[in-house]
């Protein structure tokens, strides 16, 4: 049953899958496959999309969660951590942008941006992935 106590993983989930089908767009799009890069490009999209709706769901209803680990893992994971939300930030209205110049079939600035929106929008989806596993199963809760 879907509960609010679930959603972490399925959020890390959506992260992963967002990831993947960034890449699997990449290679597509390498291939000279536009159809199949736009289907693997939108479905990144909308994957990403549902975990910010979820994510946000969660959050206000759970709070944030605190970071249990110690050590020489503290510093590494908050430097992740504060850098996967500043690109986070940052990622949003550049995908927004590469999406709909990519739509609206302006492949020359498409591919501008798309050139900085790949890697950030990869990055934000692993350190996601990397983040719950973090707080979640290295450094979990009691």
């Amino acid at each position: 049953m879907l509960s609010i106590e679930n959603l972490p993983a399925i959020n890390a989930a959506l992260n992963g899958t967002a990831g993947i089908l960034l890449a699997i767009g990449y290679y597509f799009i390498k291939q000279g496959n536009m159809a199949a890069h736009k289907k693997a490009m939108i479905s990144a999209f909308v994957v990403s999309s549902i975990f910010l709706v979820s994510y946000l769901v969660y959050h206000a209803h759970a709070g944030s969660t605190k970071f249990l680990g110690t050590g020489f893992i503290r510093p590494v994971y908050f430097t992740i951590l504060i850098s996967h939300i500043i690109l986070a930030a940052v990622i949003v209205p550049m995908a927004i942008i590469t999406m709909f110049r990519g739509l609206k079939a302006r492949y020359d600035k498409h591919k501008k941006i798309a050139r900085w929106t790949l890697p950030i929008w990869l990055y934000v989806s692993v350190t996601g992935v990397m983040i719950y596993f973090m707080l979640y199963h290295i450094y979990p809760h009691s």
